[in-house]
């Protein structure tokens, strides 16, 4: 998600400074689930460290599951890991900023990659991070042995060489036109990320290197272009309306690595699948609601005057179109989630043929909050510890109670909330399936 224009949805939301959203009416009919467990509050200002929740993934404990570890992203706050609990276990900090004038690192999403052979043949799990700041991917291994043991179980092991990944210097790395969205693939080929580029529509896929002493490294090989205009029906281009020099920009990433398909959600437009490999067309999956309806960019007001909706878009996925998931079934079953950011719920599709399942919320309950403004979230079917039946882990962007700073004004505040995916399934009739996929396998 970022800071930008919206559209005035009178109907819908309510238009205020910033990302904020009105939630729907719970009387829509829209389940509703309950979170288990909740991470530490997140701040972000100087006292907070400016800690800015984005992005989880869970990686599973080869032997205990219960010591499993939820790594999170919080932009120029860096990278979080917690056990099970919700426990803080380790704070990695983001790089400096390389000078005086340059970008500080900001970490904006995280995948994993298991089993990385590294030089000299000892293999690693990886936690994958983009830094959206300094225009590079960064990597963390995680030591079996020390997690889910209150112990710090992230090292870095990123070569200190890595090249920017869309910029050819620190001059435009500054322009923030950098690496944002990010998901990792693996096939007989090698290991790959996908990462998308803030504010554009190109995705570029990495191929990962081991290089001296250990560290891994990337290298380009190849980029692809998303649309940034669509034809409609009636015969007229329709553009996203965004601020002056943005084009519609995709964050929401997820391979499904039995089938080497790439789903990308750009954030106005919908959910592209295409070859992991990124040759070949994409085809959009599914639109946003708001697809298709224009707007007029107001510059005094920086913010989007909206025209009359066309009818064109979605009946699903209300904008922005955000962190994508993939809850793995037996032969190819399963399901994808997505964040609509704009009614707070999360969109459950077909993984064989990504048509429409259902909708779901998660809303206060067990003395928790619920999750507002969602943007990453990781769902794994395997049982860890006290979630016997999977684990869904999603940002909340609006985490209460809220705080006050000294001067009496309310902070900034996110974290990350922990649902069992055994009440997700009831609620909304899907399956359960533990046995049949391993996200280590």
């Amino acid at each position: 998600m970022r800071s930008r224009t919206r559209f005035c949805l009178a109907t819908l939301v309510l238009c205020l400074t910033g990302p904020a959203i009105v939630p729907a009416a719970q009387a829509d009919g829209i389940p509703t689930v309950k979170p288990r467990v909740e991470t530490p509050a997140l701040f972000d200002d100087g006292a907070g460290g400016n800690a800015n929740g984005d992005d989880p993934a869970i990686w599973v404990h080869p032997t205990r599951s219960a010591r499993s570890v939820v790594m999170t992203t919080a932009k120029e706050g860096g990278l979080y890991a917690y056990d099970l609990s919700g426990r803080q276990l380790q704070h990695v900090p983001a790089p400096a900023a390389p000078g005086e004038d340059d970008e500080p690192g900001r970490f904006n999403n995280v995948d994993l990659v298991y089993g990385l052979r590294l030089s000299g043949g000892a293999r690693a799990d990886l936690a994958v991070v983009s830094d959206r700041g300094r225009d590079q991917i960064r990597f963390y291994a995680v030591d079996r042995d020390r997690a889910g043991r209150g112990r710090a179980p992230l090292t870095d092991l990123t070569d200190p060489a890595v090249p920017h990944v869309f910029n050819t210097g620190q001059e435009q790395v500054n322009e923030a036109r950098t690496a944002y969205g990010l998901a990792t693939w693996q096939d007989g080929s090698g290991t790959y990320v996908l990462v998308s580029q803030r504010h554009q529509t190109r995705v570029a896929l990495l191929k990962l290197t081991a290089t001296a002493h250990g560290k891994v490294g990337y290298r380009v090989v190849r980029t692809l272009d998303l649309p940034s205009s669509f034809r409609l029906p009636n015969g007229t281009t329709w553009t996203p309306c965004l601020e002056p020099g943005e084009l519609p920009q995709v964050e929401g990433m997820v391979v499904d690595g039995e089938r080497d398909v790439l789903y990308a959600a750009q954030e106005d437009v919908g959910i592209w699948r295409m070859r992991a490999d990124l040759t070949g067309a994409p085809a959009l999956v599914d639109r946003v609601r708001e697809y298709g309806r224009p707007g007029v960019y107001d510059p005094e007001t920086e913010e989007c005057a909206p025209g009359a909706d066309p009818g064109y878009g979605g009946r699903h996925l209300a904008a922005d179109a955000e962190g994508l998931t993939i809850y793995h079934g037996d032969g190819g079953d399963g399901y994808l989630l997505a964040s609509g950011q704009g009614d707070n719920t999360f969109v459950v599709y077909d993984r064989r043929r990504n048509g429409y399942v259902g909708r779901f919320r998660v809303g206060a309950g067990n003395g928790l909050d619920g999750v507002e403004h969602s943007d990453g979230s990781m769902v794994v079917n395997v049982p860890l510890g006290r979630f016997d039946r999977g684990l869904l882990v999603t940002h909340d962007g609006e985490n209460t109670p809220k705080a006050l700073d000294e001067n009496g004004e309310t902070r900034e505040n996110t974290n990350f909330k922990f649902v069992g995916w055994g009440d997700v399934a009831d609620r909304l009739g899907l399956d359960v399936d533990t046995r049949s996929w391993n996200p280590r396998d």
